[in-house]
C-alpha cells in the first residue's frame, strides 16, 4: 500500500456496503492517493468485517488504511453486536433494534479525526443515512453537524464531516455503485450483516433487511429502464 502523504480524505471503512460504496465516492473526488481510511474493531460479532475492509482498502489503491483495536468497548455498553447471547430482535414499541451500539459513530468519528489531523486531512467521510436505517440516533443529520462543530472546537481543526448517503435510501446507493462500476463489489465483496455472512447475509437481520430491500428496488427499476429502451 501506498505512503500515506498529502491526505485530504479519511473514510470510515467498516467493510459493509455504505462504507464501501462511501470510500469509492471520497477516491472519485479525491483521488485513491490523497484517501485514506481507518477500521474498528470493538468485539462486534461481524468481525470477519475487518478482514472485508483490508480487501477494500488494497482493491481500491488508497494510501493508508488503519485498523484501530477499541477492545474496551464492550465492557461500557450491552448490545447483540457484541454479546452472541442476546438476540438480534427489534422489541416492540423500541425506537432502534438490539443492535443500537451507544455511542459508536461520536466515538468513530472522533478517533477518526484524531488520525486525520496528524495526516493533515479535513475531511471525515461516513455512510450514515437519516433516510433509510435502523433507527439509531447517530445516524442523523442533526448529530453529525453537532459533532463536526464538537470537532472543530475540540481540536481547532476546519474538520468537514461528509455525510453522502444522509437523505438517501439504499436503492440509490445500489444505484451509486452501478454509476461507479464497483456494483458487484458491493453485491459480493462486503459484509453488511451483522452476523458476519458476506453478499447477501442472512436475510433476517435488521442490516440484511434494509440491504436487499434496496437491492431488488434498484434491480426492478433497472431491469424497467432497459426495458424501455
Amino acid at each position: 500500500m501506498k505512503k500515506a502523504q498529502a491526505i485530504e480524505a479519511v473514510v470510515v471503512l467498516s467493510g459493509g456496503q455504505d462504507s464501501a460504496t462511501c470510500l469509492a465516492l471520497a477516491i472519485a473526488e479525491h483521488g485513491a492517493d490523497k484517501v485514506a481510511a481507518i477500521t474498528f474493531e470493538y468485539g462486534q460479532r461481524h468481525s470477519i468485517e475487518t478482514r472485508f475492509a483490508r480487501g477494500l482498502a488494497k482493491r481500491f489503491q488508497i494510501a493508508a488504511h488503519k485498523v484501530v483495536n477499541l477492545a474496551f468497548y464492550r465492557h461500557l455498553t450491552a448490545n447483540a453486536l457484541m454479546n452472541k447471547d442476546m438476540p438480534i430482535k427489534k422489541e416492540q414499541g423500541a425506537k432502534a433494534p438490539t443492535t443500537l451500539v451507544e455511542g459508536r459513530n461520536p466515538l468513530f468519528l472522533l478517533v477518526a479525526a484524531i488520525w486525520a489531523k496528524s495526516l493533515g486531512a479535513k475531511r471525515l467521510w461516513t455512510g450514515v443515512s437519516q433516510a433509510d436505517f435502523s433507527g439509531y440516533p447517530d445516524c442523523r443529520e442533526d448529530f453529525i453537524r453537532a459533532h463536526e462543530q464538537m470537532l472543530r472546537l475540540a481540536m481547532e481543526w476546519p474538520f468537514e464531516i461528509v455525510t453522502p448517503f444522509m437523505n438517501l435510501t439504499k436503492k440509490d446507493e445500489w444505484a451509486i455503485a452501478d454509476e461507479l462500476g464497483i456494483f458487484d463489489i458491493i453485491e459480493n465483496d462486503t459484509v453488511t450483516c451483522y452476523r458476519g455472512i458476506p453478499g447477501k447475509g442472512c436475510g433476517k437481520c435488521p442490516a440484511c433487511k434494509l440491504r436487499n430491500r434496496g437491492l431488488k428496488e434498484f434491480l426492478a427499476t433497472r431491469r424497467k429502464r432497459q426495458n424501455m429502451v
